[in-house]
């Protein structure tokens, strides 16, 4: 622990404060038990809830929503375009910020200030994992940290071992857009859960997120489709009405296209494995289901 002066410009105090490395590489100095975090991107809201240590929360971003508690804190603008004015006012001593996402100024800016920013940079399951163990440390919170963790690797290793005893892997195309029809490539959270689930992407490549024809969608043949919720800001069944009409296409003519919450898909948070295993029911449902759950989020 490194024990020095901390003054932040508006909030001048003395404080035992502790140096941590964020996950871009940059050294922190964070105050000795935070008490006012403003966290500048939902999936930051959701990960500090599920540590128990949302009574620190003093501000989060526009379209923080989740768990319905998240609601009813102050709003500090989107992730995209932090609102300067409003974290200042609300004098935090930590804001939790993300690479993909959050711009770079904003951040540089708050630290100039005085406000220490620890940068979190999560790319797959296993750094969704990390993220929580470093704000779990940031935090104080490392035991349920380490508890939310092995909960998550728990469940990953359930469907593993599922999808281990599948004959096959089904070709998937996964919608998150509509007009016009976007999909996932290989460098994206989606592409893991399809993955892991047993399937193949079919869009998989270098663009993460490609645009598709229906042209190109015949010539794939999908056996599977599955569609975000979000997807064009459509209902469920307009969703799956467009690709009904497409009857030369496996998955319809099999009536495997399925509509999925998006909420489980768009963020890196622990609900990436609930999101997981809704994956894997849909892509081998004839395997044993999930095994009870245990343990704790």
């Amino acid at each position: 622990m490194l024990c020095l002066m901390f003054f932040p410009l508006l909030t001048p105090t003395t404080e035992c404060a502790r140096l941590f490395l964020d996950q871009v590489g940059r050294e922190v100095q964070v105050p000795d038990n935070p008490e006012r975090v403003v966290a500048l991107a939902p999936s930051l809201t959701e990960m500090v809830y599920a540590l128990e240590e949302a009574s620190r929360l003093k501000g989060v971003t526009q379209f923080s929503n989740y768990p319905e508690a998240a609601r009813a804190l102050p709003r500090v603008g989107s992730y995209i375009r932090p609102d300067m004015e409003k974290i200042v006012a609300l004098r935090p001593d930590l804001c939790l910020a993300i690479r993909d996402g959050n711009p770079r100024h904003a951040v540089e800016k708050l630290e100039r200030l005085g406000i220490p920013v620890y940068v979190v940079d999560p790319r797959n399951l296993q750094g969704i994992m990390e993220t929580i163990t470093g704000i779990g440390d940031v935090l104080d919170a490392g035991e349920k940290a380490a508890s939310v963790v092995r909960y998550m690797q728990g469940r990953i290793d359930r469907v593993k071992a599922r999808v281990a005893v599948t004959p096959g892997r089904p070709r998937v195309f996964f919608q998150i857009d509509a007009a016009p029809i976007i999909s996932v490539g290989t460098n994206t959270f989606i592409h893991e859960l399809i993955e892991l689930a047993g399937g193949v992407n079919l869009t998989a490549g270098t663009v993460p997120y490609p645009r598709v024809t229906w042209e190109e969608i015949l010539i794939r043949q999908p056996d599977i489709t599955i569609i975000s919720s979000m997807a064009g800001g459509h209902s469920p069944e307009s969703l799956k009405s467009e690709w009904q009409r497409w009857r030369q296409l496996p998955s319809v003519r099999n009536g495997r296209v399925y509509v999925v919450d998006a909420n489980l898909f768009d963020r890196p948070t622990t609900r990436l494995v609930e999101g997981l295993e809704v994956l894997v029911d849909i892509i081998h449902p004839k395997v044993t289901g999930r095994t009870e759950e245990t343990g704790g989020r």
